[in-house]
């Protein structure tokens, strides 16, 4: 078991409650854009909200990440950031109204903008640089089990009662108490807490300016990739777009979802063996493949093998990225680094989304997908570039 020496008892706590939150969270993801459309949200408006969701997001990463360094502490962030995301589910089997709905995504993802730079700082303490892919890729790989269970049970409550949205919201809510409970078992190791000021809110991501080079070259590049990264929700309203029923588009996600969980681990290993910079551009270069694709595709061969795609895609990029990033960071200022890359991506997602939605209302799908593909073609030419091995800060 020595081999395994790296999942340490905070690594499996942190892994069980993402996995029950998202459980929570993706047993409404994959059919939050058709119940929004079915209560009247218009595909821009859609685009809007998860842009907003996203800005809210981004907004407090940054603040809360460099709180949690300048605290020394993490474990409280943790359990208010997910405390606040599974009070959320019910909320939106109460009302319709847009403005309600607005207010909902907004708490949910203030939660997880409370909590991600201090579980990820968490993650990365519990393990050295050597460890990190393999880490990160086990977290990620848990958090999405929770995403292939969640909408396994959104499509049986669908499929024995059609249309019926709401009840969903409430269901969701008891897997979000189980997560609640899991993070009364964290126990707090109080790191060293860090040197620089807590700046206010709106200047959050302050550390930008005193970050090392190499971490502001390689955030720099996911950043203007994440510009055109838009919600998923697009790939799933296209899927039903182009005929598939609502069985079918949550059928999709779950594939997805079971290819991530599957690969995201191995991803991890072939991170630390191979170098996080090779990993980041398979998986950018997947994505254009896919998001070249997805614009032509027609049927449920098409569309399943594309999602596929997609998982391999996610799991090359997503813990890759934040093993990468938090090795290009001092230990003291982790939260921060991470959270300021965390907010930065949320905030670029809301132009991604609004401009997504825009675009495809305006020229068509192809046109929103297209862009996607460049940019994301673009990007892993540049970071093919780097160095190998750019240097860690102390």
């Amino acid at each position: 078991m020595r081999r395994f020496a790296y999942l340490t008892r905070a690594v499996w706590l942190l892994s069980l409650i993402s996995l029950f939150t998202d459980l929570a969270s993706e047993m409404l993801y994959p059919v939050m854009p058709l119940y929004l459309k079915s209560i009247g949200f218009s595909v821009l408006l859609i685009g809007v909200l998860e842009g907003f969701a996203e800005a809210t997001a981004g907004l407090s990463k940054g603040y809360f990440g460099q709180w949690s360094d300048r605290l020394g502490r993490r474990v409280p962030f943790v359990q208010w950031g997910y405390g606040l995301s599974a009070l959320t589910k019910p909320m939106l089997a109460v009302l319709a109204a847009p403005w309600w709905v607005f207010l909902a995504r907004a708490v949910d993802r203030l939660g997880k903008g409370l909590r991600t730079g201090a579980r990820d700082a968490l993650l990365s303490d519990e393990t050295t640089p050597a460890h990190k892919g393999k880490v990160f890729g086990f977290h990620r790989s848990m958090d999405t089990l929770g995403a292939v269970f969640g909408p396994l049970a959104a499509l049986l409550w669908l499929a024995a009662r059609p249309g019926r949205f709401r009840p969903l919201f409430v269901l969701a809510f008891v897997p979000g108490v189980l997560a609640i409970g899991l993070t009364f078992w964290l126990k707090e190791r109080r790191a060293a807490p860090s040197a620089r000021p807590l700046r206010p809110f709106w200047a959050s991501f302050g550390y930008w300016r005193v970050a090392p080079p190499a971490y502001r070259r390689v955030v720099g590049a996911l950043l203007v990739f994440a510009l055109f990264n838009s919600s998923d929700a697009f790939l799933l309203l296209l899927a039903r777009q182009r005929g598939l029923s609502e069985a079918a588009v949550i059928g999709l996600y779950i594939l997805y979802n079971a290819v991530y969980v599957l690969a995201a681990w191995p991803a991890g290993h072939l991170a630390d063996r191979l170098g996080p910079r090779r990993l980041l551009v398979f998986g950018l270069v997947v994505f254009a493949a896919v998001y070249g694709g997805v614009a032509l595709a027609h049927g449920w061969g098409a569309f399943a093998a594309l999602f596929a795609g997609y998982g391999v895609y996610a799991a090359s990029t997503e813990g890759v990225a934040k093993a990468w990033v938090s090795n290009l960071c001092a230990r003291a200022d982790t939260g921060a680094a991470l959270g300021t890359f965390g907010g930065l991506g949320s905030l670029a997602a809301l132009g991604a989304s609004v401009g997504a939605g825009a675009l495809w209302q305006l020229a068509g799908p192809g046109w929103a997908f297209g862009a996607a593909a460049a940019a994301a073609l673009g990007v892993a030419l540049y970071l093919s570039r780097l160095p190998a091995a750019l240097p860690a800060a102390d």
